[in-house]
């Protein structure tokens, strides 16, 4: 159910003869992808279900995510539903929507 399980691994020989990956018996280096998400519409994010959250001091996407989903890797579904993905483009005050229907949420977001 997470978002990890997508990711490819790229093989990298560039560092192969490297003094350290050398010593250390390294013969290759697993790079992860960075995921992507779909960018949904203001309809598709319409069909899914949510409750408002007044955004404090300290609150962050993964507390919000273990609070409400009890998982916080799931953090990035609410980041992609409100469109913000970082928490410092949320103010003090200001209402975050958190997915409830958090299998129609992937579906859509993911």
């Amino acid at each position: 159910m997470g978002r990890f399980r997508k990711r490819k691994i790229a093989r990298n020989s560039v560092y192969k003869d490297e003094e350290l990956f050398i010593n250390r018996g390294v013969e290759s280096v697993k790079q992860y992808t960075t995921p992507t998400y779909k960018d949904a519409s203001d309809e598709q994010l319409k069909k899914i279900p949510y409750v408002s959250h007044y955004w404090v001091v300290g609150d962050r996407y993964f507390k919000l995510a273990q609070k409400y989903y009890n998982d916080h890797k799931l953090w990035y579904l609410i980041a992609l539903f409100n469109r913000k993905p970082t928490e410092s483009q949320i103010e003090p005050g200001e209402e975050i929507k958190i997915p409830t229907d958090v299998v129609l949420a992937m579906e859509i977001l993911e």
